[in-house]
């Protein structure tokens, strides 16, 4: 017990000593400018759920304009979405706060899975919605996934909150035997470039090893070398260094402890048809080079929208797994055309 104790007091003051780091991470500046913070500084508000999570919320934009709601993916926060809300937060109200455990959010009492992803988005949707109000709800990769729970645990809060939802890069589960990124980690052993063999088959890399590198609660390194690995196995060819520089920031800023349990849940999450309960209207956004969570999983939550009689609107891009960072003016365009397209303003004129 005393052991386990210093163990989990030095994880807190490990946490405490690079807090500054992560945060100087977040903030870095960049010669693009929609990579760097906004202008005009947000309404910060803490959400704390009931079982003590304490959420960091960021609302840009005039109080009383429509409410963009973005819900970030895994080992991200609210600064992954700098190209959106630098476009939208003049003439919107842009909400977007830190997945628990990620950014300056706690990670709470409760065990991590699709019940606090959902329950998270509940809260912080009943404290930033004016009565009455409807957001555009858009969430990548675990956001997406967030969304989708939320739908299916909160089937009722559907219609009121949402005016449409967005899910760009996701899943509706089985990663660990979907995803397309591991086989790098899998690929045939080699010594001085030849391959190792046992009884005439090459040795692979375990996949255990291979996840273990995911989950392991280790920081993650920095530099060219890191920054040329997420580019080429996350990104699509032609993502510039710089969009590769900031989402290896957003991603470095993570708690490797936070990083690792969201791994390690996503890894074996199944929602299954969570997303027949997505009612209003829904635009499915995948990667045609997206290795994380390939194509082939976005098209398997359209299926399941349509055999429930919805029509998803799905899009295939030419991008990898960072759809709003690799193509932000493509991605800021369809979010414009889906908030003209359901704008109380338009539905009345119908």
């Amino acid at each position: 017990m005393l052991v386990k104790s210093i163990s989990a007091l030095s994880r807190a003051h490990q946490g405490a000593l690079t807090a500054p780091y992560r945060a100087a991470l977040r903030a870095r500046r960049f010669r693009t400018a929609a990579f760097n913070a906004p202008v005009d500084a947000p309404e910060v508000t803490t959400v704390t759920t009931v079982d003590g999570a304490r959420l960091r919320v960021h609302s840009y934009g005039p109080a009383e304009a429509e409410p963009i709601v973005l819900i970030h993916g895994w080992s991200c926060c609210i600064e992954y979405w700098h190209p959106q809300i630098n476009a939208f937060a003049g003439r919107y109200r842009v909400i977007s706060y830190d997945q628990r455990g990620h950014g300056e959010s706690t990670l709470g009492r409760a065990p991590l899975g699709d019940r606090t992803l959902a329950d998270d988005l509940a809260a912080v949707l009943d404290a930033t919605l004016q009565p009455g109000r409807k957001a555009l709800l858009v969430g990548h990769s675990m956001g997406g996934i967030t969304l989708q729970a939320w739908a299916a645990r909160h089937p009722e809060q559907v219609a009121q909150r949402a005016r449409a939802v967005v899910l760009a890069n996701t899943t509706s589960g089985n990663i660990r035997y979907d995803t397309d990124l591991l086989p790098l980690l899998n690929k045939p052993l080699t010594l001085r470039s030849q391959p190792l063999t046992l009884l005439g088959s090459p040795v692979r890399l375990p996949m255990i090893v291979a996840e273990s590198l995911l989950t392991s609660p280790l920081p993650l390194p920095g530099g060219w070398a890191a920054r040329e690995v997420l580019k080429e196995r996350i990104m699509a060819r032609g993502a510039t260094s710089e969009q590769a520089d900031f989402a290896l920031s957003i991603v470095r800023s993570c708690r490797p402890l936070a990083r690792g349990r969201h791994a390690a849940l996503l890894a074996d999450l199944e929602l299954g048809p969570a997303a027949e309960h997505l009612t209003v209207p829904t635009t499915i956004i995948a990667g045609r080079y997206d290795r994380l969570l390939p194509e082939r999983m976005s098209r398997i939550i359209a299926g399941t929208m349509r055999a429930a009689g919805h029509r998803p609107d799905y899009q295939v891009w030419p991008t990898g797994h960072l759809g709003n960072i690799e193509n932000a003016d493509r991605f800021n365009t369809e979010l414009t055309a889906i908030l003209d397209r359901t704008s109380p303003r338009s539905a009345a004129a119908g």
